[in-house]
């Protein structure tokens, strides 16, 4: 089976490039029904499929008369504001042939940075995606600050990708993958196939951007690619101009996939792990340790005290009353929260807060023990 067929879990970004007519401004509709076409094949092999899209500035241009110059912040920021709502009723429309649901959702640098956020919006693309919906992303231009944020799409699609846990990311391009040098340069350029390992000799390959929408380049790419291996996500850069991108990758089609050596999981645990600094910690009863060590998640009931002073979404450690460390993970409540829920069940914490959070004050997915 193909690196694609494998992904339980698929982020694909498209570029302004593929989806918008450069001198008209007008969405090239056939190649995005045929890109849902092969999305909606996916879904149907029980895939599920995140959509990065580039586009809104590109459509929005016209309408607002600003087609053919360079646009200023405010003005980038207009363009999106107008183009978004156009560029998600395209995507509803090819998607409806299918009988698929579209959910637009914007994002920022901080929603895939902060922990409070990520998680907030990790939780909102996985109830998407469990109900049977087809995320479609696109940075929120029409807040951003910082000159369109992360500047580029490619980036944004491994920050989701992370985010979401996913086995595989597809940067659909307009070059069909990563060469030795640049091929619109030099003739001998060779195709690389695969990556196993961003070496200095590797990232010397990139060049630069095209001309156009566009404000991605092979140096972004393999920015995108830093992000999604380490994360443990398999990424592809493919050519994206033809019709049925994905059909044409999941059938061998030229590409380059850049392979990591951990799986989604393993490598978001060892993130928790090594990198975030506890804030608190959760005493637990005998119970809710026997559960822990046979893959529970950890609930309130089982939880005796609460130390520190924490945020959702900040690590704490988890250990008995007798001192012995048990665990680390990202709490789904405050410590103020946790302190008026623990002792108690899950199905009391709507009564108790006055709203419905997690069952579990960390989720098993949070949680790594050994800690």
């Amino acid at each position: 089976m193909s690196a694609l067929a494998t992904a339980k879990r698929l982020v694909v970004k498209i570029g302004s490039a593929l989806l918008v007519d450069e001198a008209t401004g007008e969405l090239h509709r056939a190649w995005l029904e045929a890109l849902t076409d092969d999305i909606a094949l996916l879904r149907r092999r029980g895939q599920e499929v995140v959509v990065v899209t580039s586009g809104a500035i590109a459509i929005g241009r016209g309408p607002l008369g600003m087609r053919g110059r360079k646009l200023r912040l405010e003005e980038k920021q207009a363009a999106a504001a107008a183009g978004q709502s156009r560029l998600t009723q395209a995507y509803q429309s090819a998607l409806d042939r299918h009988g698929l649901t579209v959910a637009q959702v914007l994002v920022t640098t901080e929603d895939t940075e902060d922990r409070r956020r990520f998680l907030n919006a990790r939780a909102t693309l996985d109830t998407l995606l469990k109900l049977g919906a087809v995320p479609v992303i696109n940075e929120n231009d029409t807040v951003a600050t910082s000159e369109i944020r992360f500047g580029d799409n490619d980036r944004l699609a491994a920050r989701v990708a992370q985010m979401i846990g996913a086995d595989a990311l597809v940067l659909l391009s307009d070059i069909d993958g990563l060469y030795t040098a640049d091929p619109r340069d030099n003739p001998t350029a060779a195709l690389v196939p695969e990556v196993r390992e961003l070496t200095p000799a590797i990232e010397a390959m990139a060049g630069v951007a095209r001309a156009g929408y566009g404000s991605g380049g092979m140096v972004t790419k393999l920015m995108a690619a830093r992000i999604a291996m380490g994360a443990g996500c398999r990424m592809a850069i493919a050519p994206g101009k033809p019709l049925n991108p994905l059909a044409l990758l999941d059938n061998g089609g030229r590409s380059t996939w850049f392979l990591p050596t951990a799986e989604p999981r393993a490598a978001y645990k060892a993130w928790i792990a090594a990198s975030v600094q506890p804030a608190g910690a959760l005493v637990v009863d005998d119970g809710a340790a026997h559960a822990l060590k046979a893959g529970k998640s950890l609930l309130p009931a089982g939880v005796r005290s609460v130390e520190g002073n924490f945020e959702r979404g900040d690590a704490v450690t988890v250990r008995t009353a007798a001192g012995e460390i048990l665990a680390k993970g990202l709490a789904a409540y405050s410590s103020a929260d946790a302190r008026t829920i623990i002792g108690h069940k899950s199905d009391e914490i709507e009564k108790l807060l006055g709203f419905q959070g997690r069952s579990e004050l960390i989720h098993r997915d949070d949680l790594v023990m050994g800690n």
